[in-house]
């Protein structure tokens, strides 16, 4: 079940901080989404911490029997079939990219496990899903399997 945390703007956590942590401590979700205006600021998310600590170990167990069983021939195996469902886009690998994206799964997996970052396992999804883009759009393809690394005159930043 997805729970979606309540929404607040960063002002209500300035002016209103009481309330701000009424709305966590009442939601399903135990977490409050912050909404900034800035372009250049992320939302953030205010949690209990209880329930990020129940996350980690959530995260941490699954990361840890999906990183075992993949390490089995028939884990492996089984990850083949279905690693389309969970991720649509290896479709338009190859087979063998199929392969070595799996097997950097499950090695970044259990690296980024030990460290209690997610960040290098999100990233290495990010770089093969943006892999897959490329493959059904002729035109991008053509141009990134061009010799060299010079794809042409870039405008400054603000000619365009």
């Amino acid at each position: 079940m997805n729970m979606t945390a309540p929404e607040v703007n960063f002002s209500d956590l300035q002016r209103d901080a009481k309330g701000v942590v009424h709305k966590l401590e009442h939601s399903a979700s135990r977490a409050v989404r912050i909404r900034r205006r800035e372009r250049d600021q992320q939302d953030l998310v205010l949690v209990t911490a209880d329930r990020a600590a129940q996350t980690t170990v959530a995260a941490s167990a699954t990361a840890r029997i999906f990183i075992e069983l993949m390490k089995q021939d028939a884990g492996a195996r089984a990850l083949l079939d279905v690693l389309p469902a969970a991720f649509p886009w290896v479709r338009y690998l190859s087979q063998e990219e199929v392969q070595t994206f799996l097997l950097e799964l499950i090695d970044v997996a259990e690296r980024s496990e030990s460290l209690g970052n997610p960040a290098p396992l999100a990233n290495l999804v990010a770089a093969w899903r943006s892999t897959a883009e490329v493959h059904p759009d002729p035109e991008l393809a053509k141009i990134l399997a061009q010799d060299g690394d010079d794809f042409g005159d870039v405008p400054e930043p603000g000619d365009e």
